[in-house]
């Protein structure tokens, strides 16, 4: 016999959240961070300018290449989407923004993955409230939108997600797809086949984007937890007996893994491997923080719902999210990039961490809106503090900080970003009197402030600190001020510069950049300088080689680089 459902929720309680403000909120989040800045310094504007190389025809679409350098994580996807949508969008829309167009997709396509995900988790049997005596429990389906809107608030409350979700790398589009597949093992109960469709395509695009052995493990192990609650189904839930669709689902499978082994997609080759080659060091303060709050809350759920756990089989509102969670959670553990695979682990976790919405006490629910009250305005407190201190040197610490790191930024004011930071502001005031001023009885009200309180300072940050992130983070300037320095049309050589000095110097600069490693007869050197008096590691032969020109990163560690020209 199955436990009695913890959830004690009535149809008051299942008020719908107003789809324009949710439409909204997500709108404001997908926007802030892809809309007006430059590629940064990382990942970023390295797969920015793979894009860029295979869009103006210098390198292959099957094997892409930056002035001879493969790319630095394994994927196939994003590069192609992202180097179409530049050759559709450029030059009517600024390169920047025409090869982030599909990765703002891809984050809507996860945003909405969730939702979808949470909605048929809570449709199951087993997920639904207690009916009571008299009448007046949540129907099914409002019970489902309730959770649904509660899960997709815990997503976009994730810190991980913020600056991870808002740049043009394969993580993005790994996110996506592996939203689509948790989606399409959540659906095929209900719609058997839109679910294998959604399963498949998702397995297939996660190795296109470069995570086939995770995409393998979750299709694999998915399609065994499905068989295992299909035996156990009861006869009043949905229908799950569908073994050709989950034939067609390990089909999709395995053309994965043979589509990555012919194209060299895998991340890590080197399997089996031991426990020894894990990476324990700092993971349990990253998971904290970059899960946050999606993680305690999903702890709650677990908890409340301990006693469904014991019969995880019939139970797949909790079955499914958590074997994904821990399946990419342990992944994570093997590969370098751990907060990028760890990316891939939210959706699940929020739509876990909405079934604790509908056990969750009023002292518990209490304390997190005090918390999310407390970190947030002081969070977005401090970002106006700076952004005041660095236009008119007030508070004098903060100033004196930001002229120590950055001496050559000159603060501006884009009128329009204060504008949209005042306004942002205000509605964070208001939503906090509005959740403070009386007791609301929908369930989602506890993720209200969270969510809130994410997009608040996420879009501070993307409006008020957006010069002074981009002159720290990016390296536009630098490559402008070097393309100034060599006539147009001329090889270059480079020496000791980074895979993002290069991307950065081929994208914004458009150097004819030679490859690191071979010796080309080019009449420019490029060598990356340290300190002030620009030590270089590797020496210039100066018989060869006159200095030309010195330009200058201009950010905290005062690096340059060397223009030299051959003699």
């Amino acid at each position: 016999m199955s436990p009695t459902s913890p959830a004690l929720v009535s149809q008051d309680g299942v008020r719908r959240l107003a789809r324009s403000v949710l439409l909204l909120v997500c709108a404001v989040y997908v926007l802030a961070g892809f809309v007006g800045r430059d590629a940064w310094r990382n990942d970023d504007v390295v797969a920015v300018a793979h894009m860029g190389e295979i869009a103006s025809g210098h390198t292959s679409w099957l094997r892409p290449t930056l002035a001879g350098l493969p790319t630095e994580h394994p994927g196939l996807l994003p590069y192609w989407l992202g180097a179409a949508s530049l050759k559709l969008l450029a030059p009517a829309v600024v390169p920047d923004m025409a090869v982030r167009f599909p990765f703002m997709v891809m984050l809507v396509l996860a945003l909405a993955c969730t939702w979808y995900s949470t909605y048929y988790l809570a449709r199951a049997r087993a997920a639904q409230p207690v009916r009571f005596a008299f009448g007046g429990e949540a129907k099914p389906k409002d019970y489902a939108r309730a959770l649904a809107d509660g899960g997709l608030l815990a997503l976009i409350a994730c810190l991980g997600l913020a600056k991870l979700g808002h740049e043009s790398t394969p993580a993005v589009a790994q996110l996506a797809c592996a939203a689509v597949l948790f989606l399409g093992y959540c659906l095929r109960p209900y719609r058997q086949a839109q679910g294998t469709v959604a399963a498949g395509v998702g397995v297939l695009g996660m190795a296109l984007c470069g995570a086939p052995e995770l995409a393998i493990i979750l299709s694999v192990g998915g399609a065994l937890l499905e068989w295992r609650q299909a035996r156990a189904v009861t006869e009043d839930d949905a229908p799950q007996r569908d073994g050709l669709g989950l034939l067609l689902i390990l089909a999709c499978t395995l053309a994965s893994g043979l589509m990555a082994h012919a194209w060299g997609l895998w991340q890590s080759p080197g399997y089996p491997f031991s426990f020894a080659e894990l990476r324990w060091e700092g993971y349990a303060q990253m998971l904290v923080w970059f899960m946050w709050p999606a993680w305690p809350i999903s702890v709650w759920a677990l908890w409340s719902w301990r006693r469904q756990l014991r019969d995880w089989s019939s139970n797949r509102h909790l079955a499914w999210p958590l074997y994904f969670v821990v399946t990419i959670c342990l992944a994570s553990l093997r590969f370098d990039n751990a907060d990028t695979t760890l990316l891939l682990a939210l959706p699940p976790l929020a739509a876990l961490a909405a079934f604790s919405l509908v056990t969750m006490n009023r002292q518990v629910s209490a304390l997190m809106d005090w918390f999310a009250v407390l970190f947030f305005s002081v969070s977005g407190i401090i970002i106006w503090v700076v952004w005041v201190a660095m236009h008119t040197g007030v508070p004098a610490a903060p100033a004196a900080n930001v002229a120590r790191l950055l001496p050559a930024y000159v603060p501006r004011i884009v009128w329009w970003e204060l504008a949209l930071a005042l306004a942002v502001s205000g509605a964070w005031a208001a939503l906090v009197r509005w959740r403070s001023g009386r007791h609301r009885t929908a369930i989602w009200k506890t993720l209200v402030l969270p969510a809130g309180g994410a997009t608040l300072c996420w879009l501070l940050l993307a409006t008020l600190w957006m010069p002074l992130l981009d002159f720290a983070q990016s390296y536009k300037a630098l490559s402008v001020q070097v393309q100034r320095s060599i006539p147009e049309g001329q090889c270059v050589q480079t020496l000791g510069l980074d895979r993002h000095e290069i991307a950065a110097l081929r994208w914004y600069g458009q150097l004819k950049l030679a490859s690191p490693w071979q010796l080309e007869n080019c009449p420019w050197l490029l060598v990356q300088a340290v300190g002030d008096d620009n030590k270089t590691e590797t020496p210039v032969d100066l018989t060869q080689w006159r200095l030309s020109a010195v330009v200058s990163h201009f950010v905290v560690y005062r690096d340059s680089v060397l223009v030299y020209q051959r003699r």
